[in-house]
């Protein structure tokens, strides 16, 4: 990985497990209250590999709250509903019959937002037997791979972000309700109905930049969506190119925390007669430049 060569760890261990990004992490137990040196070096682990596993952690709603508020404040999402008891955790539970599931695209969270999420936590109370796996993808490497003349091309270029995309005249609340078991709600009435946000986005931390494309990208500014759709559907495609990914296998209690700054994910739904139940938290995070 660029930017941190050879990164020596004192508290944790990594294990990478592709080329392009993603590593578990171990010799941590995200159940307890976490030490200052910890919490540091679990945030350089993040910023060098983008996205990173935890195996058997025995979370609870509070337990994830308390972990995900080291990084932020928590985003609510305003599409679907929280908790009872826990508004800021979605509970992400696909089950026999669903006809789809919750993240079943390549995307990264809250883009269609002002301030879209820095960061996501996953973590697995309930997984198939086999299938279920969610993919991610490196953006940093994903604009890196693109010619300087499609680099030029795109570097003042805003992709407009819809939270709320019609899908055959009904809101995603709509559709949500009618296709997967979990409570949707109307967004707050001053929630914006597009976002417009920069093509290439340079993380505030790293100060690398990346592709920011995803599901949500609608059309461009100041173009037509039928003028916008040949250069989306290209940065859309090369983002998700193999050599940019890599694969999770889920198992109970793992946890994922991953980087929307820097990353795009697709939870794959290939699990039809099975149930899978995941708790997730999101970071509220700052405005794309």
């Amino acid at each position: 990985m660029d930017g941190f060569p050879n990164t020596k760890y004192r508290t944790i261990e990594t294990r990478r497990i592709a080329g392009s990004l993603g590593a578990v992490v171990s010799g941590v137990n995200l159940a307890e209250p976490l030490t200052d040196d910890v919490l540091a070096e679990i945030r350089l682990a993040l910023l060098e590999n983008l996205v990173i596993f935890f195996r058997n952690q025995d979370m609870t709603p509070e337990r994830l709250l308390r972990f995900a508020r080291h990084w932020g404040d928590i985003h609510l999402h305003p599409y679907m509903a929280g908790m009872p008891d826990h508004p800021e955790v979605l509970e992400l539970a696909k089950k026999a019959g669903d006809k789809r599931n919750f993240g079943g695209d390549w995307h990264t969270d809250q883009m269609f937002a002002p301030r879209p999420a820095m960061g996501t936590m996953l973590w697995a109370k309930q997984v198939p037997d086999a299938g279920g796996d969610t993919l991610f993808s490196n953006q940093y490497l994903a604009y890196e791979a693109l010619s300087d003349g499609m680099k030029r091309l795109i570097s003042g270029i805003r992709g407009m972000c819809v939270g709320d995309r019609k899908k055959g005249g009904a809101t995603r609340a709509a559709v949500n309700a009618a296709t997967i078991s979990m409570k949707t709600i109307e967004p707050p009435p001053d929630m914006p109905k597009v976002s417009p946000h920069p093509l290439v986005r340079t993380h505030p931390e790293t100060g690398r930049k990346s592709l920011y494309i995803g599901g949500h990208v609608h059309y461009l500014e100041a173009m037509t969506e039928e003028e916008s759709a040949p250069l989306i559907q290209y940065l859309y495609q090369h983002s998700q190119r193999p050599e940019f990914t890599c694969r999770f296998r889920w198992e109970p209690g793992s946890l994922a925390f991953w980087d929307n700054r820097c990353t795009m994910h697709f939870a794959i739904n290939d699990y039809p007669p099975d149930t899978r139940v995941m708790h997730r938290v999101t970071i509220r995070g700052d405005e794309p430049f």
